[in-house]
């Protein structure tokens, strides 16, 4: 049994009924409660079992099909059971972009790790190096881009008189964009800096290629293009010089829009075996906004007959029918996302009604305060909108300030029983 099994959730954890007997975390399906049945409060945030399985089989076969494995992103979910069950559907390994998430991935079980972002400060190699004492099976690579980064870690290993040696990758950048290399010379100096250091251990390349996604294709094919092959050279360049410490050679990237067109370039034919990882992270529960638009650029470059499905829903409840055509719902900025767009208004259930119906068109998310949502719709005789007490399923845009904001969801089957649930460590 997992130690996250024993998570006891109470009236602390938003979401959880105030009044209900605390619930030990895989005791939860035993409480048979039903979200549309309301034995839980608003806003609720929820996964649905069948698209969270879906999306784990699907982006495991499309990984395999090209020849490439999957270190999924940890800090879309921060959620220890979701990593369980990404391991178990096949990952190679989990990614994170701090040690502090590293360590909440170490304590799931995570063996495998990479740091996709620079580790710099005393402090975080000072808890890199005690996380790998304290799991002598975990391996973590994560990224270097500058000499200055390299003086650094080698500076701490002077003050600490340390003898460990971090395993690390090269990153490439693209100008005007963030961390990484500009160019091959750089990379050159900068994989020279790491074979001389002997604080670090050179085990491949890594980008990032998602800060290029425009939505149009014949520009993000071009644009990853030409980074990918800037992966590639500067790969055939460290191995030609002999700075992979390694005896398999990492190549890395594949963030959640474009990670279809990194995949030709993650298996460079090199002089010691090669290991392609995508590190895509949010497919785990998609979405019903940004991902959703752009997967289906992905559908239409690989002419796709299957594609992910969303895993996460928010339910809010009308609380108040100010004005005409104007609904007030139990939810806010504190509980949905709303960095890339407002959420969508997909269900509408009213007491007794039976299953959730679709919601008419043009019922509009407008606006967000803190705890409030504006749901406006046209109202008329035949349709005159959500009543006080019914409720509103919302689809979300952008997974990772959901899960933020939720120290627990529940996971449900198609008719919305509680059959599990996932905490978050963030």
């Amino acid at each position: 049994m997992s130690f996250t099994a024993f998570t006891v959730l109470d009236r602390r954890y938003k979401g959880f009924p105030p009044a209900a007997v605390p619930c030990r975390l895989d005791e939860i399906g035993a409480r048979n409660w039903n979200i549309l049945n309301g034995d839980l409060p608003f806003p609720i945030a929820l996964l649905r079992d069948s698209a969270l399985r879906h999306n784990l089989d699907w982006m495991q076969d499309f990984a395999r099909t090209r020849g490439v494995d999957i270190a999924p992103h940890g800090k879309t979910t921060m959620s220890p059971e979701l990593y369980r069950r990404q391991l178990a559907a096949g990952a190679w390994g989990i990614s994170f972009a701090t040690v502090f998430q590293l360590a909440v991935g170490a304590e799931a079980g995570v063996t495998r790790a990479l740091i996709a972002n620079q580790v710099v400060c005393d402090a975080d190699l000072d808890g890199l190096a005690s996380l790998l004492r304290e799991y002598p099976a975990l391996r973590v690579w994560f990224l270097v881009d500058s000499v200055a980064q390299i003086q650094l870690i080698d500076n701490w290993r002077n003050k600490r008189k340390s003898t460990t040696v971090f395993d690390c990758l090269l990153e490439i950048g693209i100008a005007g964009k963030r961390t990484g290399c500009r160019t091959l010379n750089e990379a050159l100096i900068v994989a020279a800096a790491i074979d001389a250091s002997p604080a670090l251990r050179l085990g491949g390349i890594e980008c990032y290629e998602g800060s290029v996604a425009s939505g149009d294709s014949a520009h993000d094919r071009r644009e990853v293009a030409a980074l990918m092959q800037r992966v590639v050279d500067a790969a055939k360049a460290c191995d030609q010089a002999g700075f992979f410490a390694t005896d398999e050679v990492l190549v890395t990237a594949g963030g959640s829009a474009l990670f279809d067109l990194v995949t030709d370039g993650l298996k460079p034919v090199l002089s010691k075996p090669v290991r392609g990882v995508l590190r895509s992270g949010c497919y785990v529960t998609h979405d019903h906004g940004s991902y959703m638009n752009l997967l289906h650029k992905v559908e239409e470059r690989q002419h796709l007959t299957t594609s992910l499905l969303p895993a996460i829903e928010v339910w809010a409840m009308v609380q108040s029918r100010p004005e005409s055509g104007l609904a007030i719902l139990t939810c806010g900025k504190r509980d949905i996302s709303y960095d890339l767009d407002l959420p969508v208004a997909l269900f509408h259930h009213a007491a007794g009604s039976g299953a959730p119906r679709t919601v008419p068109g043009g019922w509009t998310l407008t606006a967000l305060n803190d705890q409030h949502a504006y749901l406006r719709f046209p109202q008329t005789d035949s349709e005159p909108g959500p009543a006080v007490g019914d409720l509103i399923g919302l689809g979300i845009s952008h997974p990772c300030t959901t899960f933020d904001k939720w120290r627990w969801l529940p996971v449900v089957n198609d008719h919305y029983n509680v059959i599990d649930a996932v905490t978050t460590r963030f």
